[in-house]
């Protein structure tokens, strides 16, 4: 299948949460030969991240094409990921026509506020749970790495969204192509000082 995967990108993103999904759903482009992965943002102005490094997003809310997954980074900043209406707006409006809405760490407070996560399960990174929770219509999986509750994915923070990529590749091709994605990245955690020597 020829899917688009959309990036939302603003000002104060925290980049991992963006860029391993975003290499894992452009290796597997590359596999296919079909498909593509753009980022989204409110205007064409470079995004600062969180920390330091400026990206220039490829299209507006305006000028995107039809999308069929989306995903919604977390930032070190509350403020930074909830402060523009627009986008709240545009999350919600996209959202009813994606395959998937996916969300990595402060990510998923966007979906909340965008009224995606009312009656849902969802997760986000640890820091945030409590926060997460202020809303008692979502069902918050503090220990879950990443939650599917129909077309809403959320996840926890950084690596567990290169998870969550990982297993929707597997959901909208085949769990095969997902595993060599995860092969050719590499992706093979093993974390060092987790056990004592």
């Amino acid at each position: 299948m020829n899917y688009t995967y959309g990036i939302y990108l603003y000002q104060g993103v925290a980049s991992l949460d963006f860029v391993g999904p975003y290499e894992a759903f452009d290796l597997s482009r590359y596999l296919l030969n079909s498909g593509k992965v753009v980022t989204i943002a409110e205007r064409m102005d470079p995004i600062v991240c969180a920390n330091g490094m400026k990206v220039l997003p490829q299209y507006t809310f305006e000028t995107a094409p039809k999308l069929d997954v989306v995903l919604v980074p977390g930032a070190n900043e509350l403020e930074a990921a909830l402060s523009s209406p627009r986008a709240i707006d545009w999350i919600a409006s996209v959202s009813e026509d994606v395959k998937f809405m996916t969300a990595v760490c402060t990510g998923s407070l966007i979906l909340q506020k965008a009224g995606l996560l009312k009656g849902k399960k969802a997760t986000t990174h640890w820091m945030l749970v409590d926060e997460l929770k202020k809303d008692a219509d979502t069902n918050v999986l503090a220990d879950m790495r990443y939650v599917r509750d129909g077309h809403i994915v959320t996840s926890q923070g950084v690596s567990a969204g290169i998870d969550m990529a990982l297993w929707l590749l597997g959901q909208l091709h085949e769990p095969d192509h997902a595993r060599q994605v995860r092969k050719l990245l590499q992706y093979d955690p093993a974390p060092p000082y987790m056990a004592e020597v």
